[in-house]
């Protein structure tokens, strides 16, 4: 496999990571106001992302870090194109940031709802835009970026409902259920529309040989997402989680099989990526450095595996 290949397979698995992960996170952000009556059960609800959070922003560190190492023209084109609406992304993860650690120091209720305020804002900011932006660099046109974003929000929302059933007992699970059946009737018809879009064979940036490909990914997609609905119904929260996340993997695998070997309009992969050294030194570091980054993120999930109820500290 050459470098060029190689590197763009891996900056897409950690996008993956990211939007799995950061997933969940963006949808119980949003889903606090839903799922909690009183403050013990927001603290329940933060609770399942509250040793999390900020290890899984990790991954659209090291992603946008291993964009502009590898491909710096990508890098530069993305980025510039999608200034204002990144710029937003960065803020609302700076607001939610603020308000999950905020929360916990203040001690007035109108200073906590202040926090709780930011973190709807701070995830549903990131949720709705990293799916327009994605879906606007897949097939630049402004409708495309709104089916994209609401995708990509009622997505999270589903994926954040299924995390909280899966991580906590008591009136919150049930709500959580509830809440996830609920946003799966904006989710299902939005995958629909958007990954139905996905670039057929002989259109720009899409290799006439991987359209077979994309749709059987795009449609996996479809079905794994239904299929975590129908499991969350059944209260199989576990199985359920898992096929979120699997739709979400899927998903993504679709879009960056569709920016394959264009990512940009015009600038393929190949005239993107950086020299064969350059390469090949970060080959090297990422060989040494993930095996360790995937382990340690692994155990504190297993660490933090129990359910919380609403007496949570």
């Amino acid at each position: 496999m050459e470098l060029t290949t190689l590197w763009f397979a891996l900056i897409a698995f950690l996008w993956t990571g990211y939007f799995v992960l950061e997933g969940f996170d963006f949808g119980v952000g949003m889903l606090v106001p839903v799922l909690a009556g009183d403050e013990a059960e927001r603290k329940q609800v933060l609770g399942t992302i509250g040793p999390v959070w900020d290890g899984n922003e990790v991954w659209l560190i090291t992603a946008v870090g291993a964009m502009f190492a590898a491909f710096p023209a990508w890098y530069a084109g993305m980025l510039s194109t999608f200034y204002l609406p990144i710029l937003l992304i960065l803020a609302g993860l700076i607001v939610r940031g603020v308000g999950l650690e905020w929360r916990a120091k203040v001690h007035h209720a109108s200073d906590r709802a202040w926090c709780d305020l930011g973190v709807l804002v701070g995830s549903a900011l990131p949720a709705f835009l990293w799916g327009a932006v994605f879906a606007d660099l897949l097939r630049g046109s402004a409708t495309a970026a709104l089916v994209g974003g609401a995708f990509s929000l009622s997505l999270c929302v589903l994926h954040g409902a299924v995390f909280v059933a899966l991580k906590t007992s008591g009136p919150v699970r049930s709500r959580a259920r509830r809440a996830a059946v609920v946003a799966a009737a904006a989710a299902l018809p939005a995958a629909v529309v958007a990954l139905s879009n996905i670039p057929v064979a002989g259109t720009e940036g899409t290799a006439p040989s991987a359209a077979p490909w994309l749709w059987g990914t795009a449609l996996a997609a479809m079905a794994a997402l239904a299929a975590g609905v129908a499991l969350t119904w059944r209260g199989r929260d576990g199985w359920a989680f898992t096929a979120t996340a699997s739709s979400i993997a899927l998903g993504s695998a679709a879009l960056f099989g569709a920016l394959w070997p264009a990512p940009l309009p015009g600038l393929t992969v190949a005239e993107a990526a950086s020299g064969p050294y350059t390469l090949g030194m970060l080959t090297w570091i990422g060989l040494i450095a993930l095996p360790f980054v995937l382990g340690y993120q692994a155990w504190s999930y297993w660490v933090f595996r129990r359910r919380l109820t609403a007496d949570v500290s």
